[in-house]
């Protein structure tokens, strides 16, 4: 398969402060990869490095051209996606306002009307909510908003940050579920973060393990979870 996206010697910076250390990762075209790893890897850093979101040295290609040092909204529009942990919705606008924020890149008005019922129809309590003040929605459905906000971008690519953080068991299945149909069906690639590296690992086809911002391991997500040491010193399982 080809890679929609890839890093070679990815460096990430806060001020001075060096996070990120040479990764070298790539997300299949129609793939789903899992970034793993324990708190402070850098794992949400990686994301960020790959929006344009944080200082960073090295290269990122993306659909084969190069968008290292881009702006972020630029990055957005070449059809990169990204759901931050904490959902970061709109939380003073309805549902379908924020749907329709997600999608203010465009201006095709019968495809974002379009766009907006096929979210729905991924996630039908959020058309029951649809006129709902977002802030006033459980913290499962606040998290289908947030992905069916980065849905109405149309992206190849969506980041994924802890999507499971803070939901119970019962809505996590729902949500992991959704992702499975959402690359099945419309071939949309993904890397997720995910601190519940059995779940994750069960949904993806290859896998990164990061520890302190360098490169521990990366194969399929079977030969990861497989492996004894992998499990018992990084992934808790």
């Amino acid at each position: 398969m080809t890679a929609l996206i890839e890093t070679r010697g990815l460096c990430a910076f806060y001020g001075d402060v060096q996070v990120l250390f040479g990764l070298d990762l790539a997300v299949e075209e129609g793939g789903i990869t899992a970034l793993l790893g324990a708190n402070g890897a850098g794992k949400t850093t990686t994301l960020r490095a790959l929006c344009g979101m944080v200082r960073s040295r090295g290269e990122i290609r993306f659909a084969g051209q190069s968008i290292a040092g881009l702006l972020t909204e630029t990055i957005v529009r070449r059809g990169i996606a990204h759901v931050p942990e904490g959902r970061g919705t709109f939380s003073r606008q309805t549902v379908e306002e924020n749907l329709q924020i997600g999608a203010i890149t465009r201006r095709d008005r019968a495809g974002i009307a379009a766009d907006i019922e096929r979210v729905y129809g991924y996630f039908p309590r959020l058309k029951e909510r649809r006129n709902q003040q977002a802030g006033t929605l459980s913290g499962g459905e606040q998290q289908m908003l947030a992905v069916g906000r980065a849905m109405m971008l149309r992206p190849r690519l969506m980041l994924l940050d802890e999507p499971s953080f803070g939901l119970a068991p019962m809505i996590v299945e729902e949500m992991f579920a959704i992702f499975g149909t959402l690359n099945r069906r419309e071939r949309m690639s993904m890397l997720i973060v995910e601190q519940n590296a059995a779940l994750v690992l069960a949904l993806a086809d290859r896998a990164y393990l990061i520890e302190t911002g360098s490169l521990v391991m990366a194969g399929s997500a079977s030969e990861v979870g497989g492996d004894e040491n992998i499990r018992r010193s990084y992934l808790g399982y």
